[in-house]
C-alpha cells in the first residue's frame, strides 16, 4: 500500500490531538504574532534591549513564546513534555540550549548537564536521542584554528584534548547507555574539525549500529558528496553510519561571511538546488540502509512524504528503527503526529535551559518563522483550520 494514501499533512484533528481548545487559542496568539515581522522584529529588539539591562522579563516570556518552544528550565520541569509527546508515541530529544561561556569551567558545566540528558534518556523509549554542540564544549576560535591548519600554542593544544575528552565521555556514555547522539551541525568554517571528531567517535562506538550521528547540512553544495565519502570511510573501516539531515541553520551568516572574506559561499544558489540536495541524500541513504541509520530533520512536507515513499518501495517497516523523522518542539505538528500515528518513528527536539540563557534560541526560532516562507502562515492556517473543525462539531 502507498504509504501517503493514508497519512494526511492537512488532517488537523491528529495534529492538535494534544491540544485543549485554551491550548490551541494560545498557539492562535503566538503564531498570528508571529505572522508579523514587525511584530517580531520590533519584539524580538525590545526583549533583547530588556534582557541586556536585567529587567523581569521572564515572567512575560516563560507563559508564553518560551512554554510553546520549550520543554521548561530543567530536564524535571520538561517532564511534563516529555510525558504529553510519549503519550502519541513521539519520541523527545532534551536539547540544552543555553549559549556557554566559552571557557573551560563553561565546558564542563555543559559536559555534566549534557551527560544528565544521557541518563535521562537510559533505558527510557520516550527519549530516544541526545544530542549536542561541540561548541558547548571546545572553544570556537580553536576548532577554527584547527581547520585552518594554524600551528597551536601548548597551552592551545591542551585545551583542544580536554575538548576531545569531553566529546569522548559523552559518546562513551552514550554507548553503554544505549542512547543514540546527534553531533549537532555549526559554522562551515568549524565543521570539518567537528567532523574529524564525530568520525573518530563513530570509529569507535559505531561498530554494532548507530549510536553516535554526524548532521549534515543540505543547504551546503558540498554536503551530499560529505555523506557519500563517509559512507565508504564507514564501509571501510567497518563501523555503521549515523546521520541526521537537515537543511540547515546558518545561510545569512555563511553568506555574508563568505562575501566578506571573497571566498565562494558554500551554501547553494536557490532553495530548489537545497531541496533537490536533501531529497537525494534521503534517496542515497535508504538505498545503503545496510549500514546507514538516519533522521530526517525536516519541516518539509514533500521530503516527508518521499521519505515515506522511499520506505515502502525498499519495504523499510515504517518502525524501524534505522529511520526517524524529527521536527521541533511547538512547530510542526501536522507532520510529526500525523506520522505517529500512521506508525513512523517521530521525535522532537525538545530545548531547554533557563530562560534569559534560552532568549537567544527563542529569537532565533521566532526569526525563521517570519524567514522561512510561509512557515508561521502554514501553522496558523493550520490552527485556524482546527478551531473551526471544532466549533462545528461542538455545534
Amino acid at each position: 500500500m502507498n504509504p501517503v494514501s493514508n497519512v494526511s499533512f492537512d488532517d488537523t484533528a491528529v495534529a492538535f490531538s494534544s491540544k485543549s481548545d485554551a491550548e490551541l487559542y494560545k498557539m492562535y496568539l503566538l503564531f498570528k504574532a508571529m505572522n508579523s515581522n514587525t511584530f517580531v522584529k520590533v519584539g524580538g529588539s525590545l526583549l533583547n534591549t530588556a534582557l541586556n539591562l536585567h529587567l523581569p522579563v521572564k515572567f512575560i516570556v516563560k507563559p508564553t513564546v518560551f512554554s510553546h518552544f520549550c520543554g521548561g528550565e530543567t530536564i524535571e520541569e520538561s517532564e511534563r513534555a516529555i510525558k504529553e509527546l510519549s503519550a502519541f508515541n513521539i519520541g523527545t530529544i532534551l536539547d540544552y540550549s543555553v549559549e556557554g561561556e566559552g571557557d573551560e569551567k563553561s565546558f564542563d558545566a555543559t559536559m555534566d548537564e549534557l551527560l544528565r540528558t544521557v541518563e535521562k534518556a537510559r533505558g527510557n523509549k520516550a527519549i530516544p536521542f541526545s544530542v549536542f554542540k561541540v561548541t558547548g564544549l571546545l572553544d570556537t576560535k580553536l576548532l577554527a584554528k584547527v581547520q585552518a591548519g594554524t600551528q597551536l600554542t601548548t597551552a592551545e593544544k591542551t585545551a583542544f584534548e580536554r575538548g576531545r575528552e569531553r566529546v569522548n565521555t559523552i559518546c562513551k556514555r552514550c554507548y553503554y547507555a544505549d542512547v543514540r547522539v546527534f553531533v549537532d551541525a555549526e559554522e562551515s568554517w568549524i565543521q570539518e574539525t567537528i567532523d574529524n571528531l564525530t568520525y573518530e567517535m563513530m570509529e569507535l562506538y559505531n561498530k554494532e549500529k548507530a549510536i553516535v550521528y554526524n548532521t549534515y547540512q543540505l543547504y551546503r553544495h558540498d554536503r551530499l558528496d560529505a555523506l557519500k565519502r563517509d559512507y565508504e570511510n564507514a564501509v571501510a573501516k567497518n563501523y555503521y553510519l549515523g546521520g541526521k539531515l537537515v537543511r540547515g541553520a546558518y545561510m545569512e551568516k555563511e553568506r555574508k561571511r563568505a562575501a566578506e572574506a571573497g571566498y565562494q559561499s558554500p551554501i547553494n544558489p536557490t532553495k530548489k538546488a537545497s531541496d533537490e540536495l536533501f531529497d537525494n541524500a534521503l534517496r542515497f541513504c535508504i538505498e545503503h540502509i545496510d549500514r546507514i541509520a538516519i533522521c530526517a530533520g525536516t519541516h518539509n512536507e514533500r521530503s516527508s512524504y518521499l521519505l515515506m515513499e522511499l520506505m515502502d518501495q525498499h519495504n523499510i517497516a515504517r518502525n524501524d528503527e534505522r529511520v526517524y523523522f524529527a521536527q521541533l518542539f511547538g512547530m510542526s505538528d501536522n507532520l510529526s503526529y500525523n506520522l505517529a500515528n500512521a506508525g513512523y518513528n517521530v521525535a522532537k527536539y525538545v530545548p531547554y535551559g533557563p530562560v534569559r540563557e534560552v532568549m537567544p534560541y527563542l529569537l532565533r526560532r521566532a526569526n525563521e518563522n517570519t524567514a522561512i516562507a510561509g512557515q508561521s502562515s502554514r501553522e496558523f492556517t493550520l490552527i485556524s483550520k482546527e478551531m473551526q473543525r471544532r466549533k462545528r462539531t461542538q455545534k
